[in-house]
C-alpha cells in the first residue's frame, strides 16, 4: 500500500506547545524551543556553581577541570581579540560562549530540539550583543564614537558615501551573527535527517538494498562526528565576532 505520508526535513523545527499558558491576548506557553534553552543554561549554572564551591580544588577534579579549559580558552581569547581593556567583558563573550554551545550540542542529542536552528532564537541574541556593544562604544567614546563610521584619511568629497557604506555594514554585524549561526545548524541537522531516512528506507527494503544500507549509515556517522565538531566551531566563531566587535567599538577600529 503507497504511504502518502511525506515528512519533511523542517518538521523537526516545529515549535510545539508543551505546557499552555495564555493570559489575555498574551502567549507565554512552555514551548519545546524555551524548554531546551532552559535546560543547557541550568545545567550550565548547577555545573560551574558545584565546580566553584569553595573556590574550587588544588588537585582539579574532573568537571573543574573542564570548567577551567573553557575558561582559560575565553580568557586567551579575549586577551588576544581586545587585550587588556576586554577584561571587564570576560563574563559576557564567557556566558555567550557557552550559552550557544550548550545549545548546539543538546540539539544534537536525539528527540531533543535545536534552538539555535530558529533565527528568531539567533538573531535576538544577535541583536542584544549588538544593541549592547553600541552602547559602550558611546559610553566609552561619546559623540567621537560616530568617528567610526568615516575611515581615517578619507576624502571629504567621499565622506557622506563613505558614511553611509560603514553604516549599513555595521547595522549588518546584528543580522550576519545570527544568521551564520541558524545557517549552519539548520543545514547541518537537514542533512542529517535525510541521509538517516534514506538509510532507514534502504534498511527496511531489503535484499541487496539492506545491505548497502551500511554506507548511508556510515555517512550520517561521519556527519554526526562533524556536527559536533560544527557544534564547537560555530560557538567559537559566535564569539570571537562579539570579541571582535566589542574590540572595535573600544579601540575605534
Amino acid at each position: 500500500m503507497y504511504n502518502n505520508n511525506i515528512y519533511s526535513p523542517l518538521e523537526q523545527f516545529n515549535i510545539i506547545s508543551i505546557i499552555p499558558i495564555n493570559i489575555g491576548n498574551l502567549y507565554i506557553s512552555l514551548t519545546n524551543s524555551s524548554l531546551f534553552m532552559a535546560v543547557p543554561t541550568g545545567l550550565l549554572v548547577l555545573l560551574i556553581l558545584m565546580v566553584m564551591r569553595q573556590g574550587g580544588f588544588l588537585v582539579p577534579s574532573r568537571w573543574q577541570s573542564v570548567v577551567e579549559m573553557f575558561y582559560e580558552f575565553v580568557v586567551n581569547l579575549v586577551e588576544e581579540q581586545i587585550g587588556s581593556a576586554g577584561r571587564k567583558f570576560f563574563t559576557l563573550v564567557f556566558t555567550s560562549f557557552t550559552f550557544v554551545l550548550a545549545l548546539n550540542l543538546i540539539g544534537l542529542i536525539p528527540y531533543s530540539f535545536a534552538s539555535t536552528s530558529h533565527l528568531i532564537v539567533t538573531f535576538g541574541l544577535s541583536l542584544s550583543l549588538f544593541i549592547g556593544i553600541t552602547i559602550v562604544g558611546f559610553q566609552k567614546h561619546g559623540i567621537h564614537f560616530f568617528s567610526f563610521f568615516l575611515p581615517a584619511g578619507a576624502p571629504l568629497a567621499l565622506a557622506p558615501l563613505l558614511v553611509m557604506i560603514e553604516l549599513v555594514s555595521y547595522g549588518f554585524r546584528a543580522i550576519s551573527l545570527g544568521v551564520r549561526l541558524f545557517a549552519n545548524i539548520t543545514a547541518g541537522h537537514c542533512l542529517l535527517l535525510i541521509l538517516s531516512g534514506f538509510a532507514w528506507t534502504m534498511l527496511w527494503s531489503g535484499g541487496v538494498l539492506a545491505v548497502a544500507s551500511i554506507f548511508p549509515f556510515v555517512v550520517v556517522l561521519a556527519i554526526t562526528v562533524l556536527e559536533f565538531a560544527v557544534a564547537f566551531l560555530q560557538a567559537y566563531v559566535f564569539a570571537i565576532l562579539v570579541c571582535i566587535y566589542l574590540n572595535d567599538v573600544i579601540n575605534l577600529h
